[in-house]
């Protein structure tokens, strides 16, 4: 077996064939490469000992021979079950590049560029250079250090200053296996002026079956009074592995929602650190995760309040069946400087079967002596009497369970605000709830109660 300290010696050769290749691209960015990958070769993957990974073990990522996923094609066909082509402006990359002939980006308000990282880094490296890389800790992460070793490409959006962006955003990944493992690292910067609002949807999928490993990274800045919603949804295949990392950078009076839905994957694991350095920021971090067979989800959140008169909530609901194993990790520490500070921390987690399992550690980390923070976490299953209830209006079993569970998934779907995306979403959900409970009835919210035991 190949320990932490050993695994990263696998991917020297790679990372040298890759340096080789991109040694044309500016200084700053090949020394951003440079030192990414040596913190990386010094730390190796994390271990359960590691106390942001004492839920999660990573070592089957770390004992898999990834090489670097080549460059694929997919038809619009192929790709149209996945519903990006709904919205008005939809990027789709193969294997973390970008594909203009499966792209749509419809007409934009002056001054926004929506596009390809890896272009604007020919063409604009400068722009680039004033915020790729400033803002995500690869000190504190492995696999931030992994993807900033081996950036290439991923979605670029900047939103100049008092610009409205109404329609959403939309990018589609796409993993496509091969024969042998592989691995790619989307690397995404979203970068909002002063006074602008943008809505940007990341969307991961595999395109067939076989082992790989997404490794994506995205450094959000919010400029002062800006207005951002961002969401993940990560619906890979069973032998999928996810791994994201969202850093947001938060200026002042800047609003930012970040959403994220996980149906599936072998391993997912979803980073959240939003940091409100300027004063009087709001962010919303909500998120839904069901899990099946045996799945594993880890979401992590690690929220900075770095200024006063700060606002933060966190809402996250999972729903687990089967052998599946979920982590919730949140994570709130207020700074010294922080007064004022509210924050707010909820994790509800609802268990379908008797194998199926959840970690859930709320935490707070207060330094200042003026703040009003609250945690908490619970862990439940059907209300029998709610069953009962619905059954008796002459509802099915199976469509029992479908009212209760959308009851249960829409606390955090109706967190959204944008009417198209939560409609796409609530799809997805619909069609990712386990057999039992699929039901092709009208949505409801009622005959939702449930008994949870309270666990922090």
């Amino acid at each position: 077996m190949i320990t932490a300290t050993q695994a990263p010696e696998k991917y020297l050769e790679i990372f040298d064939h890759f340096s080789n290749r991109a040694a044309a691209q500016p200084r700053w960015l090949q020394s951003l490469r440079q030192e990414a990958f040596a913190r990386f070769s010094e730390t190796g993957f994390p271990t359960t000992h590691d106390e942001d990974w004492r839920f999660t073990n990573v070592a089957t990522v770390a004992n898999m021979p990834f090489e670097p996923a080549g460059p694929e094609n997919a038809s619009r066909e192929q790709l149209e079950p996945f519903g990006a082509s709904q919205f008005a402006s939809y990027l789709v990359f193969i294997n973390g590049l970008f594909s203009q002939e499966l792209s749509t980006v419809a007409a934009l308000p002056k001054g926004v560029t929506v596009g390809s990282l890896a272009a604007e880094l020919k063409n604009d490296p400068a722009h680039v250079e004033q915020h790729l890389g400033r803002y995500l800790n690869t000190q504190r992460d492995a696999f931030a250090a992994l993807n900033t070793a081996f950036i290439q490409d991923g979605v670029y959006v900047y939103v100049p200053r008092g610009v409205l962006v109404e329609q959403p955003i939309y990018v589609l990944f796409v993993t496509v296996p091969a024969a042998a493992p592989t691995m790619n690292h989307p690397r995404n910067l979203i970068v909002a002026e002063e006074s602008s609002q943008v809505t940007v949807v990341e969307d991961y999928v595999s395109l067939g079956e076989g082992a790989t490993f997404s490794n994506a990274a995205t450094e959000l800045v919010a400029g002062d009074n800006a207005n951002v919603s961002h969401y993940m949804i990560v619906r890979e295949g069973d032998q999928a592995y996810n791994f994201s990392t969202l850093r947001i950078q938060q200026g002042r009076n800047a609003n930012v929602a970040t959403h994220s839905l996980l149906l599936s994957g072998a391993l997912v694991r979803n980073n959240v650190h939003p940091v409100m350095a300027g004063e009087g920021s709001e962010c919303l971090i909500n998120g839904l995760f069901m899990a099946n067979g045996c799945q594993h989800m880890d979401n992590y959140m690690l929220v900075e309040h770095a200024s006063p008169h700060c606002d933060s909530r966190q809402f996250y609901n999972g729903i687990l069946n089967g052998q599946s194993h979920g982590v919730f990790h949140g994570r709130i520490i207020v700074h010294k400087d922080a007064q004022k500070t509210d924050a707010k921390q909820t994790n509800r987690n609802l268990l379908l079967s008797d194998d199926a399992q959840i970690d859930t550690k709320p935490q707070l980390e207060i330094y200042a002596d003026d703040v009003k923070c609250t945690h908490g976490a619970t862990i439940g299953q059907f209300d029998e009497n709610a069953l009962f209830y619905l059954r008796s209006r002459g509802l099915a079993e199976a469509a029992a369970r479908h009212v209760l569970l959308l009851a249960f998934a829409n606390e955090c779907l109706d967190r959204m605000n944008s009417p198209q995306i939560r409609e796409h979403l609530e799809k997805l959900v619909v069609a990712g709830m386990p057999e039992a409970a699929i039901f092709a009835g009208p949505r409801s919210t009622k005959g939702a109660e449930r008994n949870w035991e309270e666990v922090g």
